[in-house]
């Protein structure tokens, strides 16, 4: 298998692998940046960005993600289409496997894979993807100002959710599976306590309806038991908090991760365990999970990884 090697490999692209790719660019570090399965990352999937800073007016997220695309390439950056299949981190210089075809060797590694959003699998939530379907309310909270929203999910995630939505929205329903919410306690009582939430117990939701966008979401009480119940509640707006899945597996023989599988890295710093191993972004990010954090994170990685060089 045809070997090539390289100072610095960046895995992923998005707001972290395209930020380390400026800036290990920029560094004359000859970056290769392999973009994965969807270029651009999670963005390229929101239409409307309004919180990253320099846009005033708001930017498309994939011509956020192809400005920092070019701005990479501008600084000497080789952005690659392709995948990691394959990972050996046992010793430098570290080899990776692209497509099962090629092997790269190299002296620095930035991992920037992400994290996928977890869905109920509805058919309906591909359809309205970007008409009403999010999977952050952070970043899309704001559309929904005195409007009717739903949220999915019994955990803290959930409940952060809808307490950040509340603050917002007309009125907020949490959708939860058990009779009970997985919350912590002090996250149950605000949600309990807050008048702008109503909590449902035992509910699926199976569907999403609407002409022109999300008007309102198939329910169903108790699935499966004598007494099922199925109704359409009308909502605006569909939030999953049902988890994120970041994408780790291939590096989980040699780094450290927490139990969901976000990679561990020395607190304050994109430093894994392994000397010149470095990661950025939300595949290391359970908490925050923003563009603008996720960049931030990238120029680390780069800054890291140029200095271990210089060593």
């Amino acid at each position: 298998m045809e070997t090539e090697k390289v100072k610095c490999l960046i895995v992923g692209s998005g707001p972290a692998g395209y930020t380390a790719a400026i800036y290990a660019g920029r560094a004359n570090l000859s970056p290769v940046l392999y973009e994965g399965l969807q270029p651009g990352g999670q963005l390229t999937t929101t239409t409307e960005i309004e919180n990253f800073p320099g846009f005033p007016e708001g930017i498309d997220g994939s011509m956020l993600m192809d400005n920092m695309r070019s701005q990479a390439i501008r600084f000497g950056a080789d952005v690659r289409y392709g995948v990691v299949t394959g990972a050996d981190l046992s010793s430098r210089p570290y080899k990776l496997t692209i497509d099962n075809e090629k092997v790269l060797a190299c002296d620095t590694l930035i991992i920037a894979t992400g994290a996928a959003a977890k869905y109920l699998g509805l058919e309906d939530e591909k359809k309205y993807a970007g008409q009403g379907v999010s999977a952050c309310a952070t970043c899309d909270g704001f559309f929904y100002r005195k409007k009717v929203v739903a949220v999915v999910g019994g955990g803290d995630t959930a409940c952060e959710e809808a307490m950040y939505l509340a603050g917002l929205a007309s009125k907020v329903y949490l959708i939860v599976r058990k009779p009970y919410l997985r919350a912590s306690e002090i996250m149950q009582k605000r949600v309990r306590e807050n008048t702008n939430i109503e909590i449902l117990f035992e509910h699926n939701a199976v569907g999403l309806f609407g002409e022109n966008g999300v008007e309102g979401v198939h329910l169903v009480k108790r699935l499966g038991q004598p007494d099922e119940q199925r109704y359409d509640l009308p909502v605006d707006g569909f939030f999953l908090a049902i988890g994120h899945k970041p994408n780790s597996e291939l590096f989980r023989p040699y780094l450290a991760t927490d139990e969901t599988g976000y990679i561990l890295t020395e607190p304050g710093s994109p430093r894994t365990a392994i000397p010149g191993v470095f990661v950025a972004g939300d595949v290391a990010d359970p908490h925050y999970r923003q563009a603008i954090t996720a960049a931030a994170s990238g120029c680390q990685a780069a800054i890291e990884a140029e200095r271990f060089l210089m060593r």
